[in-house]
């Protein structure tokens, strides 16, 4: 497909088929996170691949939203190990990760496997189910899968504002 396709066909798939992700498709998915580009190449990002039914029950207790989905990628960062951006407001941690999950998203898309990116859990008890470290933060959750053949987008996917109303030229 071409990069606008990609773009263009991805949507958050809500109804998987009940087979696994090939090990082929998700490494390829999961190398488009490693190499998706982090603030000062920090590369702070950490993905936890949940594919056995224990940690799936897991994750249908935390959240809602697995919508069947075979396999779920949990991404995290290191909070010790981030790109402190000048005036301390804020750090790299959260949109690196989410460069990451994106990256692995389109590349989803490319393979024909369907995703839903999920932020509806609480990070601290997600962190606590799957005893993750300390200094890492969970920052979202990818539900992967084949989608169904009755699986569509929302209703609202093909309704995009105009580029003018997003776009403001200084």
């Amino acid at each position: 497909m071409e990069f606008m396709d990609v773009v263009r066909e991805r949507y958050a798939c809500r109804k998987y088929e009940d087979r696994p992700v090939d090990q082929s498709d998700l490494d390829a998915i999961l190398e488009a996170g490693r190499l998706a580009p982090t603030s000062t190449d920090q590369q702070e990002q950490h993905v936890y691949v949940i594919r056995f039914e224990s940690g799936l029950e897991k994750i249908d207790e935390l959240s809602e939203c697995r919508y069947g989905a075979p396999l779920v990628l949990m991404i995290t960062y290191d909070k010790t190990d981030v790109y402190e951006y000048p005036g301390g407001k804020y750090d790299s941690g959260v949109e690196d990760a989410s460069i990451a999950v994106t990256h692995m998203m389109l590349e989803a898309t490319e393979r024909g496997v369907g995703s839903c990116w999920v932020n509806v859990f609480d990070p601290d008890k997600v962190k606590a189910a799957f005893d993750l470290p300390e200094k890492e933060q969970v920052v979202a959750m990818l539900d992967l899968g084949y989608p169904a053949a009755d699986a569509r987008p929302s209703a609202k996917h093909d309704h995009r504002k105009l580029i003018s109303e997003l776009v403001t030229y200084l």
